[in-house]
């Protein structure tokens, strides 16, 4: 395209984002549309399909010649929302997103919360607009944008599920059920990833894969005087501590079995030291440390490896524990711990849960009963090469909307869609970014949406469907 029709796209989009997806945004904010994970009655309570109809009815209205929308539904599934846009040639792009959100979380600041959307300057505060409601507005508003002023593209198709914070466990469903509509795209562009920083395009080159669980120590049938039994019955909470040193040496943090780790490529250490240069400290001061805290590594490509490619464990959740003001001198019988691991994206997730159950069950301390109940684990994800097509896309459409060349980097992250569309279409192209940058707080309280970085986003996609339809092709 050229510099006035570049110029041109980024004031309609602009325009279109501040009249009207904002204020979508803005009432699906306000929708308690929780994954199935977190809402077990979501069938019932009717939030996901509220924001679905909402969705709907936006991406019906656009006048995008030959659009089609459908909202697909598998028994007892999470509905998707499929659309296709017609084109030139006999290739097909792939745009991604998702709908359903990750629960409340407490720790909003005062004036916010997960269902009231607060505007502030350029930040949208509220649960699930950056991750990921934006994405099927951004899409549609791309493509209309590109045709408006003088771009083309080939066939697209967007696809937009309400399952993926809990795994995406519905969509390989509804892969195989619309595999014809779907094709084989050349390019798959997922718009629920992260951001380096505002400041340019970042493309996802890898995420890493996730198992989870819940781990259970049973020491007592009932809980019993704390001053009676204490020293003589070990407390199942330092049972439950032992065992977690078992996955990681609890003074760094680096876990411990030598089979969750992986080789790492070569190409992923150069861009994880390109980006420590690119974002200097802002690699652990996006994260709300308390005053005198800071982060374990002080090398930042450390840093960026270490949430990358190695493996991480988090406590998310737990049981058994009374509150504060609950809590009598009473030894517990039980604790029980939310276990999230993270792992590199090669690891084989279904051999690094059976591994973690294995390690946490065997030999239990003093006798005591220890289970181990394993979720769905989520695959990791590594990119292929990028084409020299799309690495030049790229580039020139973040030179031109955000003023800066784009970066690549590793997300921490999972997103199960990309393994396996990876899987699925090996030849594919992929265009992994997104809006989650410094201080977004995806899952966590006071999560907002950039709003510039969404406008930009939405114009370098236009850019990267224009040129990939005129591509080089084998």
């Amino acid at each position: 395209m050229s510099d006035l029709q570049s110029e041109r796209l980024l004031r309609e989009v602009t325009a279109t984002w501040e009249r009207e997806i904002v204020p979508e945004i803005t009432e699906y904010i306000r929708i308690p549309a929780k994954s199935p994970m977190f809402d077990a009655d979501w069938e019932a309570n009717g939030h996901i399909d509220r924001a679905v109809a909402q969705i709907e009815a936006w991406c019906r209205a656009r006048p995008i010649p030959g659009l089609e929308v459908e909202v697909v539904r598998l028994e007892g599934r999470t509905p998707v929302i499929c659309m296709q846009i017609p084109g030139e040639g006999d290739d097909t792009v792939l745009l991604y997103g998702h709908l359903d959100k990750q629960p409340e979380m407490t720790g909003w600041r005062e004036g916010l919360g997960p269902w009231e959307p607060v505007r502030e300057g350029d930040r949208l505060y509220g649960r699930g607009g950056a991750d990921d409601g934006y994405a099927a507005y951004a899409s549609l508003t791309a493509i209309e944008a590109l045709q408006k002023h003088g771009g083309r593209h080939a066939r697209c198709v967007v696809l937009i599920e309400a399952c993926e914070e809990s795994g995406s466990f519905d969509l390989p469903y509804y892969i195989d059920a619309l595999r014809e509509t779907i094709g084989e795209p050349s390019l798959v562009v997922c718009l629920d990833s992260g951001c380096g920083n505002y400041d340019q395009l970042w493309l996802t080159t890898s995420l890493r894969g996730i198992v989870v669980g819940t781990l259970t120590v049973d020491i007592l049938q009932e809980g019993v005087h704390s001053g009676d039994a204490s020293g003589v019955v070990p407390s199942s909470f330092r049972i439950a501590r032992e065992l977690l040193s078992r996955i990681d040496d609890p003074a760094t943090g680096r876990v411990v079995i030598e089979s969750l780790h992986a080789d790492l490529p070569e190409a992923r250490l150069a861009q994880a030291r390109h980006a420590a240069e690119v974002l200097g400290a802002g690699i652990h001061e996006k994260f709300p440390f308390v005053e005198g805290a800071g982060p374990g590594d002080r090398d930042l490509a450390e840093m960026v490896l270490d949430r990358t490619w190695r493996p991480a464990l988090s406590v998310t959740g737990q049981a058994g524990l009374p509150t504060l003001e609950m809590a009598g001198n009473v030894l517990r019988p039980s604790t029980s711990l939310k276990l999230s691991l993270r792992v590199p994206p090669t690891v084989d997730t279904v051999e690094a849960a059976a591994t973690l159950k294995t390690v946490l069950e065997s030999d239990p301390p003093y006798g005591a009963t220890v289970r181990f109940e394993l979720g769905m684990p989520g695959d990791g994800w590594e990119a292929p090469p990028l084409a020299p097509w799309l690495t030049d896309a790229v580039d020139a459409a973040s030179n031109t909307y955000f003023g800066a060349p784009s970066v690549a980097m590793g997300e921490g992250g999972s997103i199960p869609f990309m393994g396996m569309l990876g899987e699925k279409f090996p030849a594919a192209q992929f265009l992994i970014t997104g809006v989650l940058g410094p201080a977004s707080n995806a899952h966590g309280p006071n999560e907002f949406l950039h709003i510039p970085t969404g406008i930009k986003l939405t114009c370098c996609v236009a850019a990267v469907l224009d040129v990939h339809l005129v591509r080089p092709k084998d």
